[in-house]
């Protein structure tokens, strides 16, 4: 178990090994519900974006085609959260 101290701002530093554990890395979120006995419960945030949020930004509705690497520059974006 690990004790964490308070900050006068109210914020907490989770250990590096507390982090490591979650699978979380510098930039990303984490989720922490209130439970009702007064506990909180802390999970690594994961994404909730669909394989189709990538496949809609290939839609083109007029002009040619995209080319393999226009699709491959578009598919890069949206998996980064870019688009």
């Amino acid at each position: 178990m690990s004790t964490l101290t308070v900050t006068a701002k109210g914020q907490v530093t989770l250990p590096r090994d507390v982090l490591r554990h979650l699978g979380v890395h510098p930039g990303e979120k984490i989720t922490v519900d209130k439970l009702p006995d007064g506990r909180i419960s802390v999970q690594a945030a994961r994404p909730t974006g669909q394989i189709s949020d990538v496949f809609n930004c290939l839609k083109r509705e007029i002009g040619p085609s995209l080319s393999i690497e226009e699709i491959n520059n578009l598919t890069a974006q949206a998996w980064a959260g870019k688009r």
